[in-house]
């Protein structure tokens, strides 16, 4: 046989995994974590995702007949094996979701009617339904208040419409972090703090940036006075302002802030919904550390349906959820012939992902178990199709993201398992804060992150199926698939049987 080299890590995998008589009754290892980490198969994994990924699931969308189909499947193996219930109540954690859909938005500008995505996008969730005339706009700029900028100096809002430029002066791009002075939300409410009585954003790349107009989805139903919110193109801009293109993209800079007259007349009507979604949650207890927890998620729900189209999300979660499904299946054999791990482990597939981390984000404000005595959460998002940076079948690569944020212990661990077990090409290439694609705040690692959790995001990467209809399972490589689920599997047994948990010795940066 030959010999098993042990990495400097190895200490929780070779107390929790070995154990066996050799040659001339010596005791020889038995790698354990080898052994059930062999359980993941494609196979197995091809079989799951075929039924989550199916016409039956309806594209899973958030609150639908289709999620409640898919939660009902995670639930039965989640049973099946054994788990215990998440919840005092059962599997699943419900979760109270509001729905907004709109009934009607319209918006005339000099008399002349606009179109809804092609000229301006309502952010559904904070339009107040009613009529407003407006005959005069303020332009502030960029909208931004800061140590070195005040857009709003001299200016008089109370009352009035607004009109300011997403991004910065710096980049037109707009800024996702919520809590950035220079995201659209952050100047959003720093116009409502001033009065404004409703708020144009301008959008360099408009209606690539246009918000969603029915359907949208939240957790919380506002409480604070709402104004409308209305992202616009360039165009609609300098109709807006009484400019001519040129002016306003060509001297953008040279624009005087102040007070325009203006000819609008913008109509909304929105009806609001109360549904219920759920998180599934299986738990597989731990030996001598129970108390402590090693979490691994991955979204179930996906887009739905549009008309005829189903939206099968087979990548885009489905891969996420069938890993979290197989990796459980592993332990608890484990477990069943008596090397289960010493922390407990909570398996858990969330909803709402799509429509803004929304089952994440319940979760980590109502947690089961206490996140400060959650060592890490392993989130899967999208294991099972190759960048189109990659290309052929064989590749053998995973992109992780987060494990350097939190804890200094965890991107080694990781390096480390991989060397010893899987040996693929670690991609950390958008693992940078200041990356453009800004995939470390887009999946629900980042709500346990947020919290203090030290988290690693496992992805693929996008491609052109990418939330369309086209994302099926045929196009899986369920070979490559199952080798980074094993890579999520032997993190999740060190994690799980290692003396500490991780270091949280990093604060959380934001960007």
């Amino acid at each position: 046989m030959k010999k098993l080299l042990l990495p400097v890590f190895g200490t929780a995998l070779l107390m929790a995994g070995f154990n066996a008589i050799g040659q001339k009754g010596q005791k020889q290892p038995i790698n354990y974590a080898n052994n059930y980490a062999q359980t993941i198969t494609a196979i197995e994994l091809k079989e799951k995702l075929s039924v989550l990924a199916s016409r039956e699931m309806e594209g899973r969308e958030t609150a639908s007949p289709g999620q409640r189909k898919a939660a009902a499947y995670i639930e039965s193996h989640f049973s099946k094996l054994g788990l215990q219930p998440g919840t005092a109540t059962g599997f699943q954690m419900q979760y109270p979701i509001y729905q907004d859909t709109l009934l009607e938005a319209s918006l005339k500008v000099g008399g002349k009617n606009q179109r809804v995505d092609s000229s301006f996008s309502l952010n559904i969730v904070s339009a107040p339904n009613g009529t407003f005339d407006i005959k005069e706009i303020i332009f502030a700029s960029y909208g931004i208040v800061d140590s070195a900028r005040n857009d709003y100096q001299s200016l008089d809002v109370k009352g009035k419409w607004v009109l300011i430029f997403e991004g910065t002066p710096a980049s037109p791009s707009p800024v996702f972090d919520r809590r950035s002075p220079y995201s659209s939300r952050a100047k959003v409410e720093q116009a409502v703090k001033l009065g404004a009585k409703g708020v144009f954003i301008m959008s360099s790349d408009f209606p690539k940036r246009a918000l969603e107009t029915k359907g949208a989805m939240y957790l919380k139903k506002p409480t604070a006075a709402t104004v409308p919110i209305i992202t616009i193109s360039s165009n609609l801009a300098h109709q807006l302002l009484g400019l001519n293109p040129a002016q306003l993209l060509q001297s953008i800079k040279n624009i005087p802030v102040g007070s325009y007259s203006a000819d609008a007349q913008f109509v909304t009507n929105k009806r609001t919904l109360l549904l219920q979604s759920s998180n599934v949650i299986g738990v597989l207890p731990g030996t001598d550390k129970a108390d402590e927890y090693v979490l691994i998620t991955g979204h179930y729900d996906h887009l739905g349906t549009r008309g005829k189209d189903i939206f099968y999300g087979a990548d885009d979660d489905g891969s996420g959820t069938t890993s979290v499904i197989e990796i459980a299946e592993a332990f608890a054999k484990a477990k069943n012939e008596g090397h289960g791990p010493r922390r407990s482990i909570v398996f858990m597939t969330v909803s709402g992902e799509e429509k803004g981390l929304l089952g994440s984000e319940f979760y980590s404000e109502n947690p089961v178990f206490p996140l400060n005595k959650v060592s890490v959460d392993l989130n899967i998002d999208m294991v099972g199709r190759i960048d189109p940076n990659y290309k052929g079948d064989s590749l053998n690569y995973v992109y992780i993201i987060g494990d350097d944020k939190l804890s200094s212990d965890l991107a080694p661990i990781t390096d480390s398992v991989n060397t010893a077990y899987v040996k693929m090409q670690l991609d950390r290439r958008f693992n940078d804060l200041k990356d453009p694609n800004r995939y470390y705040y887009r999946s629900d690692h980042y709500n346990f992150a947020k919290s203090g959790v030290p988290v690693i995001f496992y992805f693929n990467g996008t491609h052109a199926d990418y939330h369309r209809p086209t994302d099926t399972v045929d196009k899986i490589n369920f070979d490559l698939m199952a080798k980074r689920v094993k890579l999520v599997f032997y993190t999740a047994w060190e994690m799980a049987n290692r003396n500490d948990m991780v270091k949280r010795n990093i604060p959380l940066q934001r960007l």
